[in-house]
This record gives structure tokens, sequence and C-alpha cells, in this order.
């Protein structure tokens, strides 16, 4: 029986912190010591070395000083002036040395004390002995040259010799002192240099010693538990790849009693599960749409509420079909029905629309959320029904093949209707049996588009609503004002002749002397409207909407409409 992987991680992690602690201890003791070198260098050893250059500095100014009052001296008539300014210049730089000998004794007295930091204690104690040195020593000269200016100032030239080669014995002694004590601090500070170097480097190769150590062992750590964790990671990574790819007959092997034993037997439930919700999509989604199949599936549409969504509605019929089908074998009928609704779907779901119902030889569909943008539906459900008109020259050219004969073939034409608007969405029905659909005015209304292209003699009827939402992408023209049945509200009625960038200046003309014959039309200005309907026909002859137009003029001008007509045509039948 194996380790859990919880207690093998464990292992290897608790494996590494002691490790770290080491290296951490180790890296303590190393910059510890390399600490006491840096702050024995910075408190004292180089704040000594800096004090006795400053008095060694201000000794070499007194010399100066020495020598110039000498010379000063020496001249036919000094300058009692200049003499006293160099002599007492010369006073104020020993007063300054001393001053600074003083404190670098403090200070020596303060490293006695410290407790905190390894000094070299006999340096300094030498060092002790030296600084008193250098300050007796240079007393000694400053009171022997003052004895020489003593001598010089009452004329013995004899007294006045002897002290001068005093003052140069002085003067060397003083050089003498400070060289000692400058090469003592001098060899301190090299010293400690050279040690807090070399600790830092020892410190540097035991730290990538122990590093190194610490990789090794956990390569060597890895190398086992990889031993039990790749296989069935690589068995788990073949698996989920051959289920991206759509296989999901794979089966994985368990072979541990760890946690991956765990996840392979959870990874073969699920492949059980996708296979059997692979299979309910194939079936259902030959009578649902597999989008909305999938979406009931992944929870993503709820089962039990509808909601409200602004949406476009798609109807569509054939025409005649009725009569067509009494020419028809109950084969040949259905082959025929199949074929057809295979290409309307085709288009329709291309389009990203859904196909709601077929209802004998009618579609309904609908685009809108959550299958389509909000922004988009009314302009994808426009080039699906401009796309399936293209179709049916192909459908048309596919039917001798399909009945097996190339005369008597029945006329096939398509009517369509397009509605956009608010609609009620969601699972309706039984508890027993339900269709994700839509219902609502929109899509009575596509309905009755749908119907109207019979009396209008058109082929796509949309609505305003469905015409502003398309966009200017697409062509249309403005047929009529209508109140369908079932509705009080007039509606304007579109229909839609294309895409706008394909639209030439003879169609363009005739939508326009068309639309200008109705402004007059529902201006009861009878002769103007029969002339720009008229005008129409001459551009596009054999318009239907115009002829119909034309008919209701000659029409009115028998019998004129009621006071307060509205210019509204009512649908007397559906």
């Amino acid at each position: 029986m194996r380790l859990p992987i919880s207690l093998k991680i464990f292992s290897i992690t608790m494996a590494l912190l002691a490790l770290m602690v080491i290296v951490t201890w180790l890296s303590v003791l190393n910059f510890r010591h390399l600490n006491n070198q840096v702050r024995a260098l910075s408190d004292y050893y180089l704040p000594l070395q800096q004090q006795v250059a400053s008095v060694e500095i201000l000794i070499r100014d007194q010399m100066v000083h020495m020598e110039r009052v000498m010379a000063g001296m020496e001249v036919a008539k000094p300058d009692p002036a200049y003499l006293a300014k160099e002599s007492n210049a010369f006073d104020m730089r020993g007063i300054n040395a001393d001053q600074i000998v003083d404190s670098s004794l403090r200070m020596l007295g303060e490293a006695e004390a410290e407790k905190g930091i390894a000094l070299d204690r006999v340096t300094l104690a030498v060092l002790a002995r030296e600084l008193p040195a250098i300050q007796t020593t240079r007393q000694q000269f400053h009171a022997t040259f003052r004895q020489f200016q003593i001598e010089a100032q009452e004329g013995t030239p004899r007294s006045e010799k002897i002290v001068r080669e005093a003052l140069l014995q002085a003067k060397d002694a003083v050089d003498v002192e400070i060289g000692k004590t400058t090469d003592i601090l001098n060899k301190l500070t090299q010293d400690t240099a050279s040690q807090a170097k070399a600790e830092e480097a020892r410190a540097t190769t035991l730290n990538w010693s122990v590093t190194g150590i610490a990789t090794a062992l956990g390569l060597i750590f890895a190398t086992f538990v990889t031993r039990a964790l790749v296989d069935p990671v690589k068995r788990l990574l073949g698996g989920t790849r051959a289920v991206e790819a759509g296989d999901l007959d794979v089966e994985i092997l368990v072979r541990t009693h760890d946690e991956l034993a765990t996840l392979a037997t959870s990874f073969n439930h699920m492949v059980v599960g996708l296979r059997e919700k692979e299979r309910i999509r194939e079936t259902f989604g030959q009578y649902v749409d597999p989008r909305i199949v999938k979406s009931l599936l992944d929870n993503r549409i709820a089962a039990d509420r509808g909601e409200r969504q602004v949406m476009s509605v798609f109807f569509s019929d054939l025409e005649g079909f009725t009569r067509m089908c009494e020419g028809l074998t109950p084969d040949a009928a259905v082959r025929f029905l199949n074929r057809y609704f295979a290409m309307m779907a085709e288009v329709i779901r291309g389009r990203q629309g859904i196909v709601d119902k077929y209802i004998g030889d009618s579609v309904m569909a609908f685009w809108g959320p959550p299958f389509t943008d909000p922004a988009d539906h009314a302009r994808l459900g426009c080039l699906a029904a401009l796309e399936q008109t293209k179709k049916m020259d192909d459908f048309r050219a596919g039917l001798p093949e399909l009945f097996g004969m190339k005369h008597g073939l029945p006329e096939v034409n398509v009517r369509m209707g397009i509605a956009s608007g608010e609609v009620t969405v969601g699972n309706i029905g039984s508890e027993t049996s339900r269709g994700y659909t839509v219902i609502g005015d929109t899509v009575n209304l596509a309905s009755r588009l749908e119907q109207a292209n019979k009396f209008y003699g058109t082929r796509i009827l949309v609505s305003e609503g469905t015409r502003d939402l398309a966009g200017d992408t697409l062509a249309f023209r403005e047929i009529d004002s209508l109140r369908v049945v079932g509705k009080l509200e007039p509606v304007k009625v579109y229909e839609l002749i294309g895409l706008a960038a394909e639209a030439g200046d003879a169609a363009r003309k005739a939508v326009q002397a068309y639309e200008e014959g109705l402004a007059r039309y529902r201006a009861q200005d009878w002769e103007a409207a029969d002339a720009a309907f008229r005008e129409c026909l001459a551009g596009a002859p054999g318009d239907r909407p115009s002829q119909v137009m034309l008919e209701r003029i000659a029409a009115f001008r028998q019998t004129p409409p009621e006071a307060g007509w509205d210019g509204v045509w009512v649908a007397a039948s559906k």
C-alpha cells in the first residue's frame, strides 16, 4: 500500500525545510562573523585611522607654520604681525591635534568596554600606549619651538643653535611616533578587511555547497516521487486529450492507492456522464436545436421559468403546398419536405438562428439572447431570409433528381415574415412535454406578415422594428400600414429587398417612386399616387405591390374612404 500524495509532499517539504534551516543557521553564523569584522572596521578602526591621519595633518601644518616663523625671523626686518599670526596658527594646530588625540583615547576606552564586538584588543592596547606618546612628543616639539623663539628674540646665537638642533630632533621624534601609529592602524584595518573578505568568501562557498546538497537531495526525492506520480498523471493527461478530441470511450486504469486513484475513478465517472450526455444531445438534437439541448444540459437555461427578451421571429411557408401535395405520393412529399427543411434549417443555423418548429410546410425560427448578440438578431434574421431565397434556386434545380422526372414538376415558392420586438421565451408545456419557444404579439405579427405576402405579392415582409434594428447594410421598401388580424394598432410593413451595397440605381429609383406614391396615397392625392406607382412599374415591370396599390386607388376613386381615414389597410383574413 502506497502513501497518500499529501504525505509524500509533506515529507519532501519537511526535508527541504530542514535543509533551509541548516543553511540559514550556517549563514547566520558566517554573516555574524562578517558583521563583527565590518562593525569593527566601521565603528573603531577606520574612525581611529581617520583621526590619526587628522593629527598627522595638523602636526604637518604646525611644522609648516614653524618654518614660516623661522624664515620670517631671519629676514633683515622681521614683520611682527606676520610672525604673530603664524605663531598663533602654530599654537592652534597643536591644540586641535591634542584634542583629536584625546578623542581617540576616549574611543579606545569605549572599544575596551565594548562586549558585543570581537576586537583586536592587543593591538588596541598598543595604540593606547602610542597615542599618548604622539601627544607627548608633539608637546615636546611645541615647547622646543617656543624655547627657540625666546632664544632667537634674545639674540643668543649659541643657545639658538642648540635649541634649533633640539627642535629638529623633536620634529623627527614626532614623525617617528606618527609613523609607528599609522603603520599599526594600517595593518589593523588591512588585516580586518582581509578577514572580512575571507569570511564573505567562506559564507558564499558554504551557502553554495549546502544549496548544492539541497538540490541533489531534492532531485533524489523528486525522482522517487515522480515514479509514483508521473505515470498516473500521464494516463490522466492522455485520457483528457482523448476526451478533448471527442473520444468518449476512453477509460483510465487505476493502479495506485492514493489521491490519483480517486482522481482517475472520478475521471472515468465523468467520461461515463459525458457519454450519456452526448447520447442525449445526439438523440434530441434531431428534434430540438443542439444549442438548446446543450444549454439545458449545462443549466444555462432555466427549465421552469421564462423571461422577457427583445428578439426577432421568423415564419416561412411554401406557396400552394396543399395543392402541390395532391399530385405527390406520400413518400415523395416526405422526401420533398425533408430536403426543403434541411436546406432552410442549415441557413437559419448558419446565421445563428434557432429553428423552433416545423408546422406542416411552415418553419418558425427566432434570433436573440443567449444564442445571438442582442444588437445583431434582426440583421441576422434578414440575412438568413435573403440567403434562403437564393437557396430556393438550388432547391428547384434538384427537384428532377428528387422526383425522378423532368416534366410536370411543382412550382415552388416561399413566403417569409420577420418581426422584432419583446417576446416571452422559456420552456413552455406540460410536466411531460415541453418546448423551448417564444410567445407573444411579436410572434403573431411575424406569422401575419408571412401571410400578408399573399395579397401584396411579395416574398419577404418585415416589421418596422426589424427594419430599425437591422441597420443600414440592408435595403428595405415601405409597403403599407397594415392592421393585421388580432391587433388593433396598425404596423408599418416593409419589404426586404436585399443588401444595400448591391442595390442598383434602377432599384433605388423604383423604391423612391413607390414610397412617394405611398405618401400621396395616404394623403388621398389619387392622381399623384397613381402617377408615382406607375413610375415604379416603369422601372420595375411586374412589381406586384405597385399593382395592388393601383387597384386600391381605382376602388377609392369609385368609393372614397370614410372621413378620418388614416391610410391603414385592414387585413380581412389571416
